[in-house]
């Protein structure tokens, strides 16, 4: 499969993802204790998408250069076109974190120490499946069409119960793991695992943190496909997907006071899923173009957002 990922490109991603992970990771204590402030998590979503929208701009001078302006303009829109699908499906992640984060009680000072893990399992996880898919669909193209249909299916299927809520107390995993592991009933710090009596228990934390990264490998199966669908380039897939991920803690912490108030962000979601899914099936038929895409997904999410905010106020006003 052609790609545009050179040599040169992909020295530059991977440094500047080490570069800003260190950063977060030992400047800014991100390894640390502490409780992550509304405007910390403001500040930081703010600097992923600068540093992504950045490197974007960057991709395009390159291409520009070397291959041409025609190319660099597809590649840098299907760029910000995959960041903007994977940045807005991540929404719902958050949501379940919320919910997980509730049901173990776990703190807020101590949920940046999950999703920390939680962050760089994913990369890892999406590295392999983005490369994995990228050489299913260059053996096999029809499998494009399976990717469609499931997307399609994926999105009516959260249209239909997007204000159900899952029963995390009856999660078969969470379920195995407590009948298979000695668990403590209470919290130790930071802790994922204490010994006691010679004999290790594993912590509510570890659990939190088994079930976030399930619940991203779970969103990570809707995700890739979509962003399959807007580019086969896996260096454009991998690298808007990774960037999206890397503001997506700092997007929780910001989102985590005001999940209540996007209550029909989930539908927008849907609608999303459902044109992505249609676009994949029509591939070999019509090729939507990106800049439309861009502007479809742009305009469901902020449809949604406005409308949920609209809700909320109103709501707001009649318990005045």
């Amino acid at each position: 499969m052609e790609s545009v990922g050179q040599p040169l490109l992909w020295a530059s991603f991977a440094a500047i993802v080490l570069v800003m992970l260190a950063i977060d990771l030992f400047v800014v204590g991100g390894g640390k204790q502490h409780r992550v402030s509304f405007r910390e998590a403001a500040t930081w979503s703010v600097i992923w998408v600068t540093v992504s929208m950045l490197f974007a701009a960057g991709l395009w001078w390159y291409l520009d250069g070397s291959v041409g302006r025609e190319v660099a303009n597809q590649k840098s829109l299907e760029f910000v076109t995959g960041y903007l699908i994977e940045k807005s499906l991540a929404v719902d992640n958050v949501f379940v974190w919320l919910m997980l984060f509730g049901f173990f009680h776990i703190p807020l000072e101590l949920q940046k120490r999950v999703l920390i893990y939680g962050v760089l399992g994913a990369i890892a996880m999406r590295t392999a499946m983005i490369f994995a898919g990228a050489w299913l669909i260059a053996q096999f193209h029809w499998i494009l069409y399976l990717f469609g249909v499931f997307l399609l299916v994926t999105g009516v299927k959260m249209w239909r119960f997007a204000d159900e809520k899952p029963d995390i107390a009856n999660n078969p995993l969470l379920k195995w793991l407590r009948g298979h592991m000695k668990i403590t009933d209470e919290l130790h710090g930071e802790k994922f695992f204490v010994w006691r009596d010679g004999v290790r228990y594993a912590t509510p934390l570890f659990l939190a943190l088994v079930l976030v990264e399930i619940s991203d490998l779970i969103f990570a199966v809707d995700s890739i496909p979509a962003i399959f669908a807007i580019t086969g380039d896996p260096f454009i897939v991998l690298t808007s997907n990774v960037f999206a991920i890397l503001g997506l803690r700092a997007m929780y912490f910001l989102l985590a006071g005001m999940a209540d108030r996007f209550s029909l962000l989930k539908y927008g979601l849907a609608a999303v899923l459902v044109f992505i899914g249609v676009k994949m099936i029509l591939i070999d038929v019509y090729k939507i173009p990106i800049g439309f895409s861009l502007a479809v997904v742009a305009t469901f999410i902020g449809i949604s957002m406005w409308l949920s905010l609209h809700k909320d106020r109103r709501a707001r006003e009649e318990d005045r």
